[in-house]
């Protein structure tokens, strides 16, 4: 028993299982796990495989970071206990939303690879793809659209991921896109070709 199973809950089976919900889609459920630095890249890479997705007539959603945080985890902050349970709590709901048979696209640092690996292990490690957007922290912090960078080198911003706080790269990603050498045409036609691989159908 897990420490967050408690015996007074148990899960309801239902009559409609995983298998049917993708077939009736017409395709196989996972999620695709961005992560890399603020201001990388991932959630202009979600949102543009998100309508590449569609227009190819896939059920897909985007989980991104920012917009979660004004609803299921905006009680949460940014120590390092917050952002795992950020991370968990997007895990289980991207689980529900493959067994629903959804393509899911998280965007999220997720600066910790031991968050990274508890994720895997809630969805599924024949469910998860793990992509590093690998853009380097000297273009993150010139492009810095939001001004959390300069904030941080102020010291008026604190557990930064990159400044203050460590960012774990993965170590062996599915795939690894830097976007300040690859278009972002090119990137989603590289995410396209790793959802469509072998990979994708484990």
């Amino acid at each position: 028993m897990t420490q967050e199973t408690r015996p007074d809950v148990v899960w309801h089976t239902g009559h409609v299982c995983r298998g049917e919900r993708a077939a009736r889609l017409g395709q196989a459920p996972l999620t695709l796990w961005l992560t890399g630095l603020s201001a990388a890249g991932k959630s202009t890479l979600a949102f543009a495989l998100e309508r590449a997705l569609h227009d190819r007539g896939r059920a897909c959603y985007v989980l991104d970071g920012d917009n979660v945080r004004h609803g299921l985890n905006r009680n949460l902050g940014f120590s390092p206990a917050d952002r795992s349970e950020n991370i968990r709590r997007i895990a289980e709901v991207a689980r529900l939303m493959n067994d629903a048979g959804l393509i899911v696209i998280t965007a999220f640092i997720s600066p910790g690879r031991a968050d990274r690996t508890t994720a895997r292990e809630i969805i599924g490690a024949t469910s998860f793809l793990e992509v590093h957007v690998s853009t380097p922290l000297a273009v993150c912090e010139a492009r810095d659209p939001k001004g959390f960078y300069g904030q941080a080198r102020r010291d008026e911003l604190a557990d930064f991921t990159g400044v203050s706080s460590p960012y774990e790269a993965p170590e062996q990603a599915d795939l690894s896109i830097d976007t300040a050498q690859v278009s972002l045409a090119d990137a989603v036609d590289q995410l396209l070709q790793l959802l469509a691989g072998p990979s994708a159908q484990r």
